[in-house]
């Protein structure tokens, strides 16, 4: 790995940065982009899901990575390699299609720059997974999910302006390149050879038998759909009804992902400090009290701070169950489980992405906040399944 602990940190950083350069696109522009193209919400809810299809199989990314050292390179870093480069062909191939004449071409394209995502995504899971002890695993976390935000902050403002000055093809390219940012800094990174103990076994999947980590999966998926389903419609909300313009639409992201990065490294640290339990109550209670007020927007410089609420939710609540999931994971099958608590989250948010832009268009944005707010309710359930009685960690088995 690197040779120090703040190399380290800054390569998983870095990562998770160009990743959050390219979600700057899909969380504020691309249902802005879609509309302006005469694409109707309920087909950009529909494509949101269907792009995101590659997180939730990424189990079998996972596995590709636990079991196959690609041509002796490793198991983490050529599968890092091979992502970063598609997402970033695909960004220079999208600004030739149309999406409203050719809808389904740019759904594909959309597809295959998730995947690449997806698997660099899974395989730097996998290398923090390898590489982080016990107690720093929210601390890591932190770095990852505050990275990404911090990629989401940096570029959403620059994009909206790019977008509005120049064209959309120079914003997409501009992503492209960002992709390749984190290249030169991996290729220095050296992987650590496999332990006999953390060797593939098949029979590690028996971990997902527990109660403990059903709970935690049904979690990720409600949480993710709450949180993703809400963001999703705020940028088309405040446009609705106040006439924002990409470039504020740009600016509102940056200020959402100050939030995150906050509510990472907050979520980060009082993981650690409180104990998955409290921390994910926490998570709730701030979800809930954040998207609830997004209804009720009375003007437009009020969303600034609401937004930035909201994001310090997202970012809290993201670390928090990536921290939990880290905890639960068996080392023997890393990246494949840590890559199914994802997809299960991951499905959560289809689903998410899916019905917020059919309850926009059936029910407009107030009651579709109020009842994605309301879906928090529904996990105070799971908190018995996952944290009610003594459970075993999945590394017993």
């Amino acid at each position: 790995m690197m040779p120090s602990k703040p190399a380290r940190y800054s390569l998983f950083a870095l990562l998770y940065f160009s990743q959050g350069a390219v979600l700057s696109f899909f969380t504020a522009f691309n249902a802005i982009y879609l509309l302006s193209h005469d694409v109707s919400m309920t087909r950009i809810g529909l494509m949101g899901t269907i792009a995101l299809l590659p997180f939730i199989f990424k189990i079998f990314l996972g596995m590709l990575s636990d079991r196959v050292n690609l041509l002796g390179y490793g198991h983490r870093k050529p599968y890092i390699l091979i992502g970063l480069v598609v997402q970033a062909v695909c960004l220079l191939v999208v600004p030739q299609v149309n999406p409203g004449t050719h809808f389904w071409l740019y759904v594909a394209l959309a597809f295959l720059l998730q995947l690449g995502m997806a698997l660099y995504d899974t395989c730097t899971d996998g290398l923090a997974l390898d590489t982080t002890p016990p107690e720093e695993e929210g601390t890591i976390q932190g770095f990852m999910v505050g990275g990404r935000a911090l990629g989401v902050v940096l570029i959403a403002g620059i994009i909206g302006l790019v977008a509005d000055r120049f064209s959309w093809a120079v914003a997409f390219y501009t992503l492209a390149a960002l992709s390749l940012l984190p290249i030169p800094l991996l290729l220095k990174a050296r992987e650590v050879k496999q332990s006999e103990a953390r060797r593939f076994e098949w029979g590690a999947f028996k971990a997902f038998a527990q109660p403990a980590v059903i709970g935690l999966g049904l979690l990720g998926a409600l949480y993710s759909l709450i949180i993703n389903g809400a963001n999703e419609i705020v940028n088309p909300f405040l446009q609705s009804r106040f006439s924002i313009s990409t470039t504020q639409a740009g600016f509102l992201t940056a200020v959402w992902g100050l939030g995150v990065v906050l509510g990472g490294i907050t979520g980060g640290r009082l993981t650690d400090r409180l104990g998955h339990a409290r921390a994910t109550q926490v998570a709730m209670i701030m979800a809930l009290a954040a998207i609830v007020p997004l209804a009720f927007i009375p003007s437009a410089w009020l969303a600034w701070g609401l937004v930035a609420v909201f994001g310090l939710a997202y970012g809290f609540y993201e670390t928090v169950y990536f921290a939990i999931s880290m905890n639960y994971t068996d080392r023997r099958i890393a990246a494949s489980m840590f890559a199914l608590l994802m997809a299960v989250a991951n499905i959560g948010t289809g689903i998410g992405l899916g019905i917020s832009g059919a309850l926009v268009d059936n029910l407009g944005y107030p009651i579709t906040f109020i009842i994605l707010a309301g879906l928090n309710l529904l996990a105070i359930p799971l908190l018995t399944m996952i944290f009610g009685r003594a459970t075993k960690k999945v590394q017993e088995y």
